[in-house]
């Protein structure tokens, strides 16, 4: 009997995110009279790594993602859209966020520096390509 319970549960828990809501009945009583008050709550989790929003701050949240890692020391393929951001220690000066025609997630993010506009350009949070001045 224990296993199929056990199953559900994983099943259950096997999701991309946590949501917990739910209802507090509290009852008082003064000077003989009761009143009872209902609140409810909810909190979440979500299991995906933080990502820009259209203002170029990072998504809130807390992450459960199992490839959540430190900081890297440089900026290269393969860095999160956030990871960017913290390394160049300052806001972009742009975000554009669209859809591919795959469906994934496509993020360019300008930088307008002294030497000239620098393009990072990610795929799923992930950063593809770097456009600087004077490449082709």
């Amino acid at each position: 009997m224990r296993l199929p319970v056990l199953l559900v549960c994983a099943a259950a828990l096997g999701g991309c995110s946590v949501d917990m809501g739910g209802f507090a009945f509290q009852s008082q009583t003064r000077g003989g009279v009761t009143t009872t008050r209902t609140t409810s709550g909810s909190a979440g989790i979500s299991t995906q790594e933080p990502v820009l929003m259209p203002d170029g701050e990072c998504s809130v949240g807390a992450s459960l993602d199992p490839s959540t890692r430190p900081l890297p020391n440089e900026i290269a393929l393969g860095i999160t859209e956030c990871e960017l951001v913290r390394l160049k220690g300052t806001r972009p000066s742009d975000v554009l966020i669209g859809e591919s025609g795959k469906g994934q997630r496509e993020v360019q993010v300008l930088y307008s520096e002294p030497g000239g506009r620098e393009i990072y350009m990610f795929t799923d949070n992930r950063l593809s390509r770097i456009v600087k001045p004077g490449q082709g």
